[in-house]
């Protein structure tokens, strides 16, 4: 695996070191030990997926304060997504910076969100499939999010939004909250 360090803090995009042989290739998706090596947590409490119907379906921004802070690897198993993560540490060089990455069935690339970043995307194809490695368990007690469209972060989504819940249309502005404070 190759792991590129983000414009965020201890944010990684992961691509594959593809071995290819006349059947295709084979690839390691994942390596507790390389992780650590790049100082990351390999823990993996859970693995989810989602699935997506239509194209400009929005996901996010979601997270999970302490003590159920969550690390993620996401990645796109069939069309194609954009990742956006936001830095919500305060104690961060990048605190309140956001990153996003075009993640797809095609590119192979994986996204590593550190604990205490607001996670969320927006599905470019129909069908869409996404695929969560997270480091905790789901503990909605202590979930939080930002909306997808706070003028705070101008997150420059690349299509219109279709599809969204309305749990992730009723997140709080950044102005009107204070980090790890429920809305």
């Amino acid at each position: 695996m190759k792991f590129t360090e983000t414009n965020l803090k201890d944010a990684f995009v992961i691509d594959l070191e593809e071995k290819p042989d006349h059947r295709g290739f084979f690839a390691r998706t994942f390596c507790a030990q390389e992780f650590i090596a790049h100082g990351l947590k390999p823990t993996v409490a859970q693995c989810n997926l989602s699935f997506n119907y239509k194209k400009g379906t929005l996901r996010g921004m979601h997270y999970q304060i302490a003590p159920a802070t969550e690390t993620k690897l996401i990645r796109c198993t069939k069309g194609a997504i954009y990742d956006v993560i936001i830095d919500m540490r305060p104690e961060s060089p990048t605190f309140l910076s956001h990153f996003g990455v075009e993640l797809s069935a095609e590119n192979h690339r994986a996204l590593y969100v550190p604990e205490m970043f607001a996670h969320g995307y927006q599905a470019l194809t129909d069908n869409c499939e996404v695929i969560y490695q997270v480091g905790e368990f789901y503990t909605p007690g202590y979930e939080r999010g930002l909306r997808y469209d706070d003028p705070f972060f101008n997150i420059q989504w690349p299509l219109e939004v279709t599809e969204i819940s309305d749990k992730d249309l009723n997140w709080p502005l950044m102005r009107m909250m204070t980090v790890g404070s429920s809305h």
